[in-house]
C-alpha cells in the first residue's frame, strides 16, 4: 500500500488509551434472528451460544478497545462513549474506519483515497478531511473492525 506513514513507532513508546483487552469468555444465549422489520414468531428454544471474543475480536493478541470522545464520526454511527474494538494487525484499505495518530494524537476517522491523494475523512459535515501528505505526523494505528454502544434515542 502506497498511502503515507511516518514514525511508526512513536505511539509504541508513549501511553495509549486502550481499555485492556483480557481475553473474553463470556458466552450468552444465542435466539436466533429478531424482525426489525415486521414481526415474524419468536423462537421458543435457543439455537445456540454466542461467544462474543470469537464473534468481535479475530486477532486476540493485537485487538485494542478503545472509547469514543466527539461527534467527528456520527455519521458513521459512532458517538461519544462508544467503545471501538480496534485490530492492529489490519491493513487499512480505503473506505476503512481506522484509528490514527495524527500529529502525536489520537483520532478516528475513515480513511478514503481520492484523486490520488490519501485523506482521512471525518463522518460529520461539521469537520474537514485531512489530506494525508510526507509532512504530516501521521501514523495508522489500526482498523476499527466493531463498534460498541447502547441504543440512541432518535
Amino acid at each position: 500500500m502506497d498511502y503515507p506513514t511516518q514514525n511508526p513507532g512513536k505511539a509504541e513508546g508513549g501511553l495509549v488509551p486502550v481499555i485492556p483487552l483480557g481475553r473474553l469468555t463470556l458466552e450468552l444465549p444465542f435466539c436466533g434472528t429478531v424482525a426489525a422489520g415486521f414481526p415474524s414468531p419468536a423462537d421458543d428454544y435457543l439455537e445456540e451460544r454466542l461467544s462474543l471474543d470469537k464473534y468481535i475480536i479475530k486477532n486476540p493478541s493485537s485487538t485494542f478497545f478503545l472509547k469514543v470522545e466527539g461527534l467527528s464520526m456520527k455519521g458513521a454511527g459512532i458517538y461519544p462513549d462508544d467503545i471501538l474494538v480496534v485490530d492492529r494487525s489490519l491493513e487499512p484499505q480505503p473506505g476503512d474506519v481506522i484509528v490514527a495518530v495524527l500529529e502525536g494524537e489520537f483520532t478516528v476517522k475513515r480513511f478514503v483515497k481520492e484523486g490520488g491523494h490519501y485523506y482521512l475523512k471525518p463522518e460529520n459535515t461539521e469537520y474537514t478531511p485531512i489530506l494525508l501528505h510526507a509532512d504530516l505526523d501521521f501514523m495508522a494505528w489500526g482498523v476499527v473492525t466493531h463498534v460498541i454502544h447502547k441504543p440512541y434515542e432518535l
